[in-house]
């Protein structure tokens, strides 16, 4: 039996070397094969941990036709992703199940739409086996993209992009029940007396704002626009949106915003204009982002979402296609998961 020298990197043939089987063998348990009897499996797995053997990436590659990589496309400018905790919670639960199966992150940001060339390129050339994107809006080119390359991919968000025919069909997502979840929120500040109930939205050509407006529609069917102004997802855009409220209808009386983070403007203007949150105005907002609403001042009502959780499916529904055997290639899905009425001092 050759053993490798001190210092020497060991070598795949010095691994089935020092388990006593073939290359063939070891190869398809490095390589995560079938077809290889338990015993072996257990004596090869032996031998790489007692010469710390170190797959050849590069040669794995070319036997497995894989990168070990996924890539995790945001479909926003930098500043939002880093100062709004819903992103770095659903990167959190993709990351952890990718490391879960030994399959790296690589995360492509969207500052501008001359940035999509540049993931075009990248996409293509085999820097990764498939990808996870979300935040997109509706004149998204990414869709479009990954359908060309035939890059297996899982949206977070239900689409809202435009194609043709039948070509939406078998798109697979992860998403929350965003307008029932809206629909509850309302429902919930009618039954503490409310009445004169403003909405603001999230950019409507994002679908998780527009379901969430529908959702505020079907509880509130008698709704006038006075009642509605659209923010952007930050503080500030719900700010802005709140002080147009305002000024349109003095008499608002309870306010679903479309996040958490819109809901802390709101918050802001309201106090500003003389106004005691709940005791004039009832406040609700959407996300249950912890960091937001539970140091908000009042702590804020709002409908949870399993934002770290619908990550790690996108990840798992995404690693289960790559894994699949020739008939499990399709991406599973889509997925609705359920959302939570959370109630604290805000309403």
């Amino acid at each position: 039996m050759t053993e490798p020298r001190p210092g020497d990197r060991p070598t795949l043939e010095a691994v089935a070397a020092h388990a006593g089987v073939s290359r063939a063998t070891a190869s398809r348990v490095v390589n995560g094969g079938d077809g290889v009897r338990a015993h072996l499996v257990e004596r090869v797995h032996t031998a790489i941990q007692e010469l710390g053997y170190v797959p050849n990436h590069a040669a794995r590659t070319l036997v497995t036709r894989r990168t070990g990589a996924v890539a995790v496309i945001i479909a926003e400018p930098e500043v939002r992703i880093f100062s709004d905790p819903f992103f770095s919670r659903q990167v959190r639960g993709i990351a952890k199940e990718l490391t879960a199966h030994d399959t790296q992150l690589v995360l492509l940001l969207v500052e501008d739409r001359g940035d999509y060339e540049r993931i075009e390129r990248y996409l293509a050339g085999g820097h990764v086996d498939g990808a996870l994107a979300f935040s997109l809006h509706t004149d998204d080119p990414l869709p479009a993209i990954t359908r060309r390359i035939g890059m297996p991919t899982v949206y977070g968000g239900r689409p809202g992009w435009t194609t043709g025919p039948g070509e939406d069909d078998g798109v697979a997502f992860v998403d929350a029940d965003n307008r029932g979840g809206a629909r509850e929120a309302v429902r919930y500040l009618l039954a503490q007396g409310r009445r004169r109930i403003a909405h603001i939205a999230g950019p409507l050509d994002q679908t998780s704002a527009a379901d969430r407006l529908s959702g505020y529609r079907d509880a509130l069917a008698g709704a006038g626009p006075e009642l509605f102004a659209e923010g952007d997802f930050t503080p500030a855009g719900g700010a802005r949106a709140m002080a147009e409220l305002l000024e349109r209808d003095a008499g608002i009386d309870a306010v679903f915003a479309g996040n958490d983070l819109m809901a802390t403007g709101a918050l802001r203007v309201l106090r500003e204009s003389g106004r005691t949150v709940p005791g004039d105005v009832a406040l609700v907002g959407f996300d249950d982002a912890e960091a937001v609403a539970e140091s908000a001042d009042p702590p804020l009502t709002t409908v949870r979402q399993d934002i770290e959780g619908m990550g790690a499916l996108m990840a798992r529904m995404l690693m289960r296609s790559l894994n699949g055997g020739p008939g499990e290639r399709a991406v599973p899905g889509p997925v609705i998961t359920a959302t939570e009425l959370v109630r604290r001092a805000s309403a």
